[in-house]
């Protein structure tokens, strides 16, 4: 019979998960926490550094003051690696690649913007630099301006999103045959199995959202995590198609049903009391941005939870599929 989860125990050390995005980071496995506003703070970043990924600290929230006092959290939290994403469209300071670079982290990634802004002079500073990309031609123009790696974010994904979503199952095997640069897998991850399809489809790791959103290390109100639990598969809304403004993908609420029916003339002013949903547990009060996979996760759970299940059924999928399926293997009969 195939390996359980819990057959296979999480190993440390020599035994670390090695390729080029873990080597890269300098982290035991290959998991990053994605970059969300107001919620990727130190609380929530340094739980999934000391559990063994990459916690990634916000600047999207546009509050850098603020953003400054989580960065000197972090540090008295997590003697592990962590990153910074700079998130073009909301960050309005002109010593940014200096703000960042003076925090001592290693890894930065870019997103909502030209990757050609900050990139050459991320990379002077001695930063590792990935770019978020919903397609193949943004992944290009990165590569171009110098990236390092990419992170292929597919449309099912929780937030601000192009308006032509391409899903991962499509998106991501098709930047990985186009380029060669290491890729980081986003939308639609949640456990082990999503990582080792993404795994296959050309990723060297992944990155979680609506999943760290619902962690019991999540600073949001439980009102939100209790949702996204309860969440089926069907129940996220994709909203702002036509503009102007980005697209959306959030938990479908009676608010997002009717902007999903009735789009705002700017969807930005639907965010106005945002910090009402995401710690006074309002869900009407703005938009809950969450991704498809709120269909997938059953309950709130701790980050060092999430990792070590993760990566157990990774390698049990990984086994599994090997045993069942590899050309010199017998083929698994079942019982």
């Amino acid at each position: 019979m195939p390996p359980s989860p819990g057959d296979i125990p999480l190993q440390n050390g020599e035994d670390d998960m090695k390729n080029r995005i873990a080597d890269l980071l300098g982290v035991q496995y290959p998991i990053v926490q994605a970059p969300m506003g107001w919620i990727a703070r130190s609380q929530l970043a340094s739980a999934v550094s000391n559990a063994g990924g990459l916690g990634i600290i916000e600047t999207s929230s546009g509050r850098l003051d603020e953003v400054r006092e989580e960065v000197k959290k972090m540090k008295t939290l997590t003697d592990k690696p962590w990153g910074i994403n700079v998130a073009q469209a909301f960050v309005r300071d002109p010593d940014i690649v200096s703000f960042v670079a003076d925090q001592g982290v290693r890894f930065v990634t870019t997103s909502a913007g030209d990757p050609n802004r900050y990139c050459e002079a991320l990379k002077g500073r001695g930063l590792t630099v990935f770019h978020v990309v919903p397609s193949l031609s943004a992944a290009l123009k990165a590569i171009e301006a110098g990236v390092d790696g990419l992170v292929v974010e597919g449309g099912e994904g929780g937030g601000f999103k192009n308006s032509r979503d391409v899903s991962t199952m499509v998106l991501l095997p098709l930047v990985a045959s186009k380029t060669g640069v290491p890729i980081i897998a986003a939308g639609g991850i949640t456990d082990g199995r999503s990582m080792a399809a993404a795994f296959a489809l050309g990723a060297e790791a992944v990155q979680m959202g609506t999943r760290m959103v619902s962690a019991a290390e999540s600073p949001v109100h439980q009102n939100w995590k209790d949702a996204i639990v309860a969440a089926k598969e069907t129940d996220t809304v994709f909203l702002n198609r036509q503009g102007p403004g980005p697209a959306l993908r959030a938990l479908r609420t009676e608010r997002t049903t009717r902007l999903e029916l009735e789009p705002p003339p700017n969807i930005m002013g639907e965010m106005a009391n945002i910090l009402d949903l995401y710690f006074g547990g309002d869900l009407e009060a703005a938009i809950p941005l969450t991704g498809q996979v709120a269909g997938r996760i059953e309950s709130v759970k701790p980050v060092a939870q999430i990792l070590r299940e993760t990566i157990d059924e990774f390698e049990a999928v990984m086994t599994e599929l090997g045993a069942r399926y590899g050309r010199h293997s017998d083929p698994l009969v079942p019982a």
